[in-house]
């Protein structure tokens, strides 16, 4: 049975915020990291309910960064299909490997994403051992972020927004307008965080899983589209003070139905895999007692964050390789 009253209350803050392009979107990285919380074991649980806001409203960090930092961008994705057949097992797992093989200006072009789990999982290790509440909190925040990045199919493929097959916009498609619409209905809880014995294998699984599904993602939207008038197939909202045009509703609840469950059971996954990860970090950074440590982000933390998105804010766009729209 679904637990739909306690589901309602997760989603309830994340209904009414803007609509964004990237990853799973404003709505869905929110709701992931929101949701991982309550995977997490009763030494960790307390301290991470305690700062769910934080974790929640900072989920979207990377993406406000991602067109301003240089050097961001490609931490969101990877193309596996840059690389050829079965790239997906056969890419080299350590990134110094990795830039050997084919040099560390193509790895940037072509994504990140898995490696950059890695070092994110390696770097918040290090935060548990020292204790650091500010650094546990913004790099827990940042990792659920590219976690989930690695849960989504359109991330593991070149043709990430059906680019080059006539099919712009079924990004924004699959990883924002599917789950803003239908997430309420979704069977969402996977259970206890596991610990992952090797955290390297974890996220490249999660690669290889998304990339398996890129098929049928642009396959049945070309399928469905020829069925549909294109007055049918997109339509006008009100978001906020402004009318947009997006795809139907119809449109939007048929493809769901031909995905049969896909995106759901792919944001069920990220959730308990952000867990697992952050279940991991802690183990490994010895287990340390959050009880003993300092609850909330420091006033320098809060100051910091402030500046960041006020920087972002105004600071030029810079041309980044890869996923772009």
């Amino acid at each position: 049975m679904k637990k739909y009253g306690f589901l309602l209350l997760l989603l309830l803050p994340l209904l009414f915020v803007a609509h964004r392009a990237y990853a799973w979107g404003f709505f869905g990285h929110r709701l992931l990291n929101r949701l991982a919380v309550y995977t997490l074991p009763p030494g960790m649980i307390g301290f991470y309910k305690a700062n769910i806001e934080y974790l929640t409203v900072n989920a979207t960090r990377p993406d406000s960064r991602r067109t301003v930092v240089p050097g961001e961008a490609p931490k969101h994705f990877l193309d596996v299909d840059r690389y050829g057949d079965s790239a997906e097992y056969k890419l080299p797992r350590k990134y110094a490997d990795a830039v050997a093989r084919y040099g560390e200006d193509s790895l940037l072009r072509h994504g990140i994403v898995p490696w950059n789990v890695v070092s994110m999982k390696n770097q918040l290790t290090a935060a548990f051992k020292a204790k650091d509440t500010d650094r546990i909190l913004s790099l827990s925040a940042d990792l659920g972020h590219y976690v989930a990045d690695a849960c989504v199919p359109l991330h593991t493929t070149r043709n990430y927004n059906g680019q080059m097959t006539g099919q712009r916009g079924i990004h924004g498609l699959w990883e924002s307008r599917l789950p803003e619409l239908l997430s309420s209905d979704y069977d969402l809880f996977s259970g206890k965080a596991e610990y992952l014995e090797r955290p390297s294998d974890a996220i490249w699984a999660a690669v290889i899983r998304s990339h398996a599904a890129v098929d049928s993602v642009l396959r049945f939207e070309k399928e469905l589209t020829a069925q549909y008038q294109e007055d049918q197939k997109f339509g006008y909202e009100q978001r906020g003070s402004q009318t947009v045009r997006t795809y139907s509703r119809d449109f939007s609840k048929a493809y769901h139905s031909r995905l049969n469950g896909q995106v759901e059971r792919q944001m069920r996954y990220a959730a308990a895999l952000i867990g697992d990860f952050w279940f991991t970090c802690w183990v490994d950074g010895g287990s340390p007692d959050l009880t003993q440590m300092t609850r909330q982000p420091s006033e320098t933390e809060k100051q910091r964050l402030d500046r960041e998105a006020r920087e972002t804010a105004v600071a030029p766009k810079i041309s980044a390789p890869g996923h772009d729209e």
